[in-house]
């Protein structure tokens, strides 16, 4: 990814969040944009998945599994991609430390995240005061995100942070931001 782009990315993303979340489909966009963005960086960050990690086994349960399609109405939804994003920050600042990968695109990747944090907390900070919420719902759709990366996070503690740990952090942060790209469009409808 290029220089260019990402200052494209931050420059949307910082002029996005002064603007009105009038237009959620505009929002959307730029959701899904930013996701693809960061799908990208993921994959170049550390290139192609090592042959010899391919033996070593995670168990990790889907994104997807963890919730009902019922669970996922408008504030639901951009709560778990919040979510989501503020504890793949979280990981990737523990393990930019144990990798040989890539700095420019790791560097890269957390600030889109942490652009995207930032986004969808002003967005989810207008909509709260539109509309009434019901904070237990709240609450245990955050904890299903939560358990879900604690398992990830002791994954890599487990196994010490090695290079295939990480590796196989990364792959399932890959399908974390498809999770996030499904739920993206799912919102578009």
């Amino acid at each position: 990814m290029s220089i260019l782009s990402f200052l494209h990315i931050c420059l949307v993303l910082h002029i996005s969040t002064k603007i009105s979340f009038v237009d959620c489909n505009m929002f959307l966009f730029q959701q899904n944009k930013v996701n693809q963005d960061s799908l990208k960086l993921l994959e170049k960050m550390g290139g192609q998945f090592p042959v010899q990690c391919l033996n070593e086994k995670s168990n990790f349960i889907s994104l997807q599994n963890l919730f009902s399609s019922t669970e996922f109405q408008k504030e639901n939804a951009m709560m778990v991609i919040q979510e989501i994003l503020q504890q793949s920050f979280t990981i990737f600042r523990k393990i930019q430390i144990q990798t040989d990968w890539d700095r420019s695109s790791i560097a890269a990747f957390q600030n889109g995240l942490y652009q995207q944090i930032e986004l969808l907390k002003t967005w989810f900070d207008g909509e709260k005061k539109m509309e009434t919420t019901y904070p237990q719902n709240e609450d245990l759709t955050r904890l299903k995100v939560k358990k879900y990366f604690h398992v990830i996070d002791t994954f890599l503690e487990k196994r010490q942070y090695s290079r295939c740990a990480c590796e196989i952090i990364r792959e399932e942060m890959r399908r974390c931001f498809l999770f996030i790209d499904q739920l993206t469009k799912r919102l578009k409808n």
